[in-house]
């Protein structure tokens, strides 16, 4: 046997014996994981969809709501981990801060287009049924924009899902903590693969289920298809 293969064999990019070996450290690691995306995706929503509220019904705020929003995805995660870090300090609250931020741009841009296709006339007609601005956007101005929100929503998850491997290098990563492992620990193939295959699934996995749930809360969109 070749020393190359000698290699492949002592180092393999899937290993039963590496899973069974670290089941309880994966199991927390995916439980960081995914509390991360989820508390993300529902501070995101909470502080984004009364932003895209506030930018459809006061039209000059929308372009530096969006503005602001924009500038703050394209900056690096690495740049912008580093300016949080110092200020926040290393770990969790950087970590959710940071993801957050990245968050709001998905959700405020797509929740602004779904209350912006919301049809005039229907509009026009809640007014004549004597609904106020507060109850004409409770009760339907939101529900119809409902498509828009959760693509946003989606949008959010899956990215999120991503970027949390970024926050290992301020203590907290989710699979990052496998993925970079895997390098410092002699370019442990196993170890990486593992976080990267798990880091897909998981994205997968919410994103079906998110879709699952849209399709539920908006049977209209069954019915006209």
């Amino acid at each position: 046997m070749s020393f190359l293969a000698q290699s492949a064999a002592a180092n393999p990019w899937f290993s039963w014996a590496y899973l069974r070996g670290n089941a309880e450290t994966i199991r927390a690691l995916a439980a960081e994981h995914l509390t991360f995306t989820v508390e993300t995706v529902a501070l995101a929503a909470v502080v984004g969809v009364p932003l895209a509220v506030l930018a459809y019904w006061v039209r000059p705020l929308t372009g530096p709501i969006l503005a602001t929003a924009g500038v703050l995805y394209t900056i690096p995660s690495l740049a912008l981990f580093a300016f949080l870090a110092p200020v926040l300090g290393p770990g969790r609250l950087t970590v959710l801060t940071g993801l957050v931020l990245y968050a709001l741009l998905l959700v405020i841009r797509n929740t602004l287009t779904g209350l912006s296709q919301v049809p005039a006339d229907v509009k026009e007609a809640a007014s004549a049924m004597g609904y106020g601005r507060w109850a004409r956007l409770l009760r339907v101005e939101l529900p119809l924009a409902l498509p828009g929100l959760l693509t946003g929503v989606r949008l959010a998850t899956v990215s999120t899902v991503a970027l949390v491997t970024v926050g290992v290098l301020v203590g907290k990563g989710g699979f990052g903590q496998l993925i970079l492992g895997g390098f410092r620990n002699n370019f442990h193939k196993a170890e990486i693969s593992t976080g990267a295959i798990l880091c897909v699934v998981l994205a997968v996995l919410l994103d079906l289920l998110l879709a699952g749930f849209g399709r539920a809360l908006t049977p209209w969109r069954r019915r006209a298809a």
